[in-house]
């Protein structure tokens, strides 16, 4: 069921309707059978997974919580009785106990993850080499991927981790626990939620609130029509580009670079407007995704504001847990008198590969995710090696830092170079990528961007008008919203503007939204992961 359809339409206004006229200390069960209902909408057997991440998780948060209870008490009684070395050893026993918990419920999560996303990845690569060593081919497995998988397993494994680490208290009724994992507006693509945020306003009770309903409502709105005006429009040129890229080539592929970049953008943001303003509109507060991330001066930079709560997951329950891990900390001591510079930071740079390497695997099971991952993640270091000739640069120059144009030149080689790398999302193949951009310099043909071209690709001129109006909308919003967010600055002093403005952006989606069948739009890109 997409955001972006008159089915969804239809469930949230029930829900929305039934939720403000039911006694308010039941609206959060409403909102669990509704999250529910949302994905048995998808299959029936998906309930299956996400029950078995929500049961297996509850439980073993619980034991871990009354686990760390009851040794917390037992010490307590028993700290006369103990030497220093006696009760520090049985924290190290205490502990074992704990982790082995949580170790058991993610491998079990992980597991179950893996083996439905990740196993016909990993039998197909197996195959191919048996095949190419005189084998016969391994067949692969009937496995479908269960809507959210990767969304929720995070959100629930982050919650798990937590609460091992004393972070966040563990859930008693295990049906706030169940709303906290199935929560559909955030079910199919984010933001990943920690615990300790969301509860706060999930399960409580909410009167109505006319001021954050119409401002839930009015970023609903903007969701929508940045999906249907502007990613779902430039999605036909980038079919079309991509359908033959023999012939799409040279320019062709500059012009890939940059639509898919808006249009992933459009497509992302719309989808988590979507999200955060449907939360909104039922009193609830979810974390903010994105932070204008095509105004960063830097790759690092970019990843602290794009899809900012899988950065911080991977950061806080990866990074840091590997970063002072054994293994890395003997790397760090052996590395860091043998290569310089450099060799201290062989450990943080280790990490960061396999963050990476991760990082593009969650995004999906293929190689041109991997070495998209790895590419992000040579690129940052590099950089961060770099750090000493950049100072060095601007000691040279000293004019240029800070200064408007220098700005402007980091922001434009920030976004080139992210758009490059994400340009192995659209071709999916990693040689057809690489030939692809070799064209650039062998092929590029500028001609071709004036010459009519561009009016073959499936839109006329008048949709590349309106792709772009609309790409411009989203540019100045978020330059006047650098502060305050736009709407949010005209709701509360010009409400009567705010409310012409919502009229008329309604109208705008309905007249210049491109939709299927029903009415009903595309999938969101990033309910695929």
């Amino acid at each position: 069921m997409s955001f972006a359809s008159t089915q969804f339409l239809a469930f949230f206004a029930a829900l929305f309707l039934l939720y403000y006229a039911i006694p308010r200390r039941h609206q959060w069960k409403l909102l669990l059978a509704g999250s529910l209902f949302f994905y048995w909408f998808a299959g029936w057997w998906c309930l299956i997974y996400i029950g078995v991440t929500t049961v297996t998780t509850y439980l073993a948060g619980r034991k871990i919580a009354a686990l760390a209870a009851s040794q917390e008490e037992w010490l307590k009684a028993h700290r006369d009785e103990l030497s220093k070395e006696e009760r520090k050893a049985r924290k190290a026993k205490d502990k074992s106990v704990r982790f082995r918990w949580m170790l058991g419920c993610l491998l079990v999560n992980f597991g179950i993850l893996a083996v439905v996303k990740y196993a016909n990845f990993v039998l197909g690569n197996v195959s191919a080499l048996t095949v190419f060593f005189g084998g016969q081919p391994i067949p692969s497995l009937s496995l479908v991927l269960p809507m959210g998988i990767s969304f929720y397993t995070f959100q629930a494994m982050g919650y798990l981790i937590d609460v091992y680490w004393g972070k966040c208290r563990a859930e008693r009724n295990l049906g706030r626990f169940a709303l906290f994992v199935t929560f559909f507006p955030q079910l199919i693509q984010g933001p990943i939620s920690r615990f300790g945020e969301l509860s706060r306003t999930l399960c409580g009770e909410h009167p109505w609130d006319s001021r954050q309903i119409a401002m839930g409502a009015e970023r609903v709105l903007w969701g929508l029509a940045k999906k249907l005006i502007v990613a779902d429009r430039l999605a036909i040129p980038l079919r079309a580009l991509v359908s033959d890229p023999e012939r799409y080539t040279g320019v062709y592929v500059l012009a890939v670079v940059f639509l898919y970049a808006v249009q992933l953008y459009a497509d992302f943001t719309g989808g988590i407007d979507i999200t955060i303003g449907a939360a909104q509109m039922l009193g609830v507060k979810v974390t903010e995704n994105f932070q204008r991330p095509f105004f960063s001066k830097s790759a690092a930079e970019y990843w602290r504001r794009w899809h900012i709560t899988m950065g911080t997951w991977f950061r806080d329950y990866l990074f840091y847990p590997m970063s002072v891990s054994r293994p890395i900390l003997k790397l760090h001591q052996k590395c860091r008198n043998r290569f310089g510079r450099f060799g201290k930071h062989v450990g943080v740079h280790t990490c960061s590969i396999i963050l990476w390497f991760v990082t593009g695997l969650w995004h999906g099971a293929s190689w041109n995710f991997i070495v998209w991952g790895l590419l992000n993640g040579m690129v940052i270091i590099v950089s961060q090696e770099l750090e000493p000739l950049y100072a060095r640069f601007h000691a040279r120059f000293p004019s240029l830092k800070g200064s408007r144009g220098w700005d402007l030149v980091q922001v434009a080689r920030t976004f080139w170079l992210m758009g490059i790398i994400r340009v192995l999302d659209v071709y999916r193949d990693v040689p057809l990528t690489f030939r692809q951009l070799g064209t650039v310099f062998t092929a590029l043909r500028p001609q071709t961007l004036w010459d009519g071209s561009f009016l073959e690709l499936g839109i006329g001129a008048g949709d590349w008008l309106v792709a772009a109006a609309g790409a411009g909308a989203m540019l100045v919003c978020s330059l006047l919203g650098r502060r305050e967010p736009v709407r949010v600055r005209l709701t509360r002093d010009h409400p009567q503007l705010a409310w012409g403005g919502c009229v008329l952006l309604a109208l705008l989606t309905l007249v210049f939204g491109v939709y299927g069948i029903g009415f009903d739009a595309t999938q969101f890109i990033y309910n695929q992961f």
